[in-house]
């Protein structure tokens, strides 16, 4: 894998009630071990969250208070072709793949902060949208769009 086939890797953090974006070096996308140990440097109120988009296929999103870390993944395919799925895979022990394009992993990782399992897992199955479309929706409706936006835009 090259590091350009990170389409961009963040961090999200909330500190003291305001949402903070910090763009993580890319080489972080390959591997879900360096991401976590990346994520443990940031203080939050919330739990850190790590985004990465790879290659306008899919997204994971890690979340990382203390020492516990979640994951998810948008499309568990990509485990046949990533070494970032296969570690997120790994890291939630995902059962065999069954269903062709499904998200895998923890989708109520968002759930605390406003976004549900049911509304992450439906933007997942959108096949018209990108991961960075669906990165963004999932920005805006937990309060850092504009963050996100002005590092990705």
């Amino acid at each position: 894998m090259a590091e350009d086939d990170v389409d961009f890797a963040v961090a999200a953090y909330r500190d003291e009630g305001a949402w903070r974006v910090v763009e993580l070096n890319p080489r972080l996308g390959e591997d879900v071990d360096d991401l976590s140990d990346a994520l443990s440097r940031f203080p939050s109120d919330v739990g850190v969250l790590g985004i990465v988009s790879m290659s306008d296929d899919f997204f994971v999103i890690l979340r990382r208070s203390g020492t516990r870390v979640r994951a998810m993944l948008s499309d568990v395919t990509a485990i046949d072709d990533w070494p970032l799925a296969v570690g997120v895979a790994d890291l939630v022990d995902l059962p065999e793949i069954e269903d062709d394009g499904q998200a895998g992993g923890d989708l109520e990782i968002l759930a605390d902060l406003g976004m549900s399992a049911l509304d992450l897992g439906m933007l997942c199955d959108d096949d018209d949208l990108y991961p960075q479309d669906i990165l963004m929706d999932v920005a805006e409706r937990l309060g850092f769009g504009p963050e996100l936006e002005a590092i990705i835009g």
